[in-house]
């Protein structure tokens, strides 16, 4: 495994020829080196006219110069670059956007990004940290792709950390989605369209409980749960599955339409499973959502394919990516932050009569 650096700035002139130095620039303004490097690097205690201070910034302009990150770092003890460590999000399409994220905080703040990819493996996991700190990195960005809680290599000291889509055990910093809110968006809007009779597919006792495999899924279902009794209601009826893909979508539809109980909403614990139940749906001869409305979470992209359309909740990927960034950045990071998941409300929902 190595490490790859992606560079958050775009720079258009790599590998065209020979990097202007502070000393072109003096020549071409006909200044001293000293002078032009108090004014490149907003340094206090230069003396010189506001008009020999713009020769120097048009010279610059004009040889296109950038100031060495080596020979930076070694003045101001930072390296302008940060490590993002992650177990499978570089390699699934589902959260690329959490990468264009980070590496547009990055960007805006004339940062450089080093990837490694390390999936679940521990001694991966090390050879990535180890190989991040030999390049001094200002801090570490450790991306999950499930939303889980892990633990951070003790040899990282007090570097810098986020946790982007999870926890640590060391209570570092991390970025979270809002998921206790997003599970009472999706019960309240079954409920404000007159649903009383709901049942749950992809109910998870383990995704509850072990926060090793999930910090997320306990609360969404918390959620869902907080707002059904609030309005009075209780599940019609549970499909308990662990699994969310829809070929088990589709099979626990099919569980759930064989108990003939009258339920008239379904609220899928993720859109895999949906579109599943999509399928079980049609078999029977039901429309979705005439008989049957559905509403799910995730906001994959076939979700707005799928007829008719499925209202579910978005991971905001690339929110959670910049705010990570942004909290890595800015001061010391701590505590945990909450990216709000918005409504996606489309036509797989619609009015029930009470």
């Amino acid at each position: 495994m190595g490490v790859g650096g992606v560079s958050a700035c775009r720079d258009e002139r790599a590998g065209m020829g020979k990097r202007a130095t502070l000393a072109d620039v003096a020549e071409r303004a006909g200044m001293s080196v000293t002078a032009v490097s108090l004014v490149m690097n907003n340094r206090e205690g230069s003396r010189l006219s506001a008009d020999a201070q713009e020769r120097i910034r048009t010279a610059a302009r004009e040889l296109d110069y950038r100031p060495n990150p080596a020979a930076r770092s070694l003045r101001v003890g930072k390296t302008r670059t940060v490590g993002f460590v992650s177990d499978d999000v570089t390699v699934t399409r589902y959260a690329s956007a959490m990468i264009r994220g980070a590496l547009d905080g990055a960007e805006a703040r004339d940062h450089t990004v080093l990837m490694a990819e390390a999936g679940n493996d521990r001694k991966r996991i090390n050879r990535a940290v180890r190989a991040m700190l030999d390049r001094r990195p200002d801090g570490l960005i450790f991306a999950l792709m499930g939303s889980k809680e892990i633990d951070i290599p003790a040899e990282i000291g007090d570097l810098p950390v986020v946790v982007l889509n999870g926890t640590s055990t060391g209570g570092h910093a991390s970025v979270l989605r809002d998921e206790i809110t997003a599970g009472r968006d999706v019960a309240n809007h079954l409920i404000e369209r007159g649903h009383e009779r709901i049942a749950l597919l992809g109910d998870a006792d383990a995704l509850r409980r072990d926060r090793r495999l999930s910090v997320s899924i306990g609360d969404r279902f918390l959620g869902i749960e907080s707002a059904m009794a609030e309005a009075g209601l209780a599940f019609t009826a549970r499909h308990f599955e662990e699994d969310w893909e829809p070929e088990k979508g589709y099979r626990g539809m099919r569980a759930l339409l064989d108990q003939g109980l009258d339920f008239t909403a379904i609220i899928a614990m993720n859109d895999r499973l949906a579109f599943g139940a999509y399928q079980a749906i049609w078999e029977r001869g039901l429309r979705i959502p005439a008989d049957i409305s559905i509403a799910s979470f995730d906001d994959d992209v076939i979700a707005t394919y799928v007829h008719p359309g499925l209202t579910t909740v978005r991971i905001p990927y690339e929110e959670m990516g910049r705010a990570a960034m942004d909290m890595l950045l800015t001061g010391k990071p701590a505590g945990h932050l909450q990216v709000p998941m918005p409504l996606r409300k489309r036509e797989s929902v619609a009015d029930r009569q009470r």
